[in-house]
Parts: C-alpha cells; sequence; structure tokens
C-alpha cells in the first residue's frame, strides 16, 4: 500500500508539468476561455509553479516523515500482534501442560486410593480371619476344659453315690436279715445298680 501511495504522489506533480503547455496552448487558441486555463498569463504559470512546488514539498514530508512513521507504527503494531499471539500460544501450551500434569496427578491419586483400599481390605480380612481361628482355639479349650470338669465332677459323685449306696444296701440288709452282707455281692449289685442308669443315659 505504501509503495504505491509514493508512486501516485510522485505522478501528479510530473503530470502537471506535461499537462501545462499544452493547456497554455488550448487557452491561447481560444479566445475568450476561461482565466484559470489561461497559462499565458504570468499570474496563472505562477499558481501551476507554486502548486507543483507544494505537491514537491506536500511528496518531501510524506516520504521522510509521515510514511516512516506509519511504517514505524505499523510495524509496531505488528510486532505487538505476534508477541501476544506468541504469548497466547505459551499460555495455552502451559495451560494444556497443567491440564496434563493435574489429569496424571488424579488418575495416580485414584490408583493409590484404591491399591490403599484393597491393602486396607486385604488386612482387615487378614485381621478378622486371625481373630476367628484365635476365637474358635479358645473356645475349643474352654470346650475341652468344661468337658474335663464336667467329667470329674461326674467321677466324683459317682464315687460319692456308690460309698453311699454302699453304705445304705449294708444297712439295709444287716437290719433285714440281722448279719451283714458278703462285700462282692454287695459291690456287684451297687455295680449293677449304677452301670444301668449310665447305659440308659447314653443311649
Amino acid at each position: 500500500m505504501l509503495p504505491t501511495l509514493r508512486r501516485a504522489v510522485a505522478f501528479l506533480p510530473a503530470a502537471a508539468l506535461a499537462l501545462a503547455p499544452a493547456a497554455g496552448r488550448t487557452a491561447e487558441a481560444e479566445s475568450g476561455g476561461m482565466p484559470q486555463f489561461q497559462f499565458g498569463n504570468e499570474l496563472t504559470l505562477a499558481q501551476v509553479v507554486w502548486m507543483v512546488l507544494i505537491f514537491l514539498v506536500l511528496y518531501f514530508l510524506l516520504a521522510r516523515w509521515a510514511l516512516p512513521q506509519l511504517r514505524s507504527v505499523l510495524a509496531e503494531r505488528a510486532q505487538r500482534i505476534a508477541a501476544d499471539l506468541d504469548a497466547a500460544k505459551a499460555a495455552k501450551t502451559e495451560a494444556d501442560r497443567a491440564v496434563a500434569e493435574l489429569t496424571a496427578a488424579a488418575r495416580d491419586a485414584r490408583a493409590e486410593a484404591q491399591a490403599e483400599i484393597a491393602a486396607a481390605a486385604h488386612s482387615a480380612r487378614e485381621a478378622a480371619t486371625r481373630q476367628t481361628a484365635s476365637l474358635n482355639e479358645r473356645l475349643e479349650a474352654e470346650l475341652h476344659e468344661a468337658e474335663a470338669r464336667i467329667d470329674a465332677a461326674r467321677a466324683t459323685a459317682m464315687g460319692a453315690l456308690r460309698e453311699v449306696a454302699s453304705e445304705t444296701a449294708r444297712t439295709m440288709i444287716e437290719r433285714l436279715t440281722g448279719r451283714p452282707p458278703q462285700a462282692s455281692t454287695l459291690e456287684a449289685a451297687l455295680a449293677a445298680s449304677l452301670a444301668a442308669p449310665s447305659s440308659s443315659t447314653q443311649g
């Protein structure tokens, strides 16, 4: 755009200088024409010369000051836009990297939490299994101990009952017959009598 404008401004003085003689001849050939086109007149020629000088000054000002300023402004604006685009690209890259890191951290945290939950569940199952086994062992030991105490109590009771029954039977037989019974006969009878309830209970 700037080179085209510069060529157009440079072409205007040359075109004015080229058209001035032809316009003067046309004005001289036509009598009674417009004064502005009578280039034989010194005033008109002076106006044309001043117009050319003004165009040259304007062209010089545009070429030396205005156009470089405009070019500098456009270059600075283009540089600022490029810098903004680079900053936007860098920010987008940084945001993408942050999102990727956040996603990876969330994935790792989720996997770690699942692993900890699985480990805690496994540990809880093992602890429950050990507690159950320990409780079963303790209950089994207490059951054996209770059975042993019951057997001991039964044996003690049976011994005491045998003594009481033997003494009672001896006393009754002696009162009925007037003489003490034979010890072997009494013991056999007592053994048979005590064995019968025990057999019926087991059955």
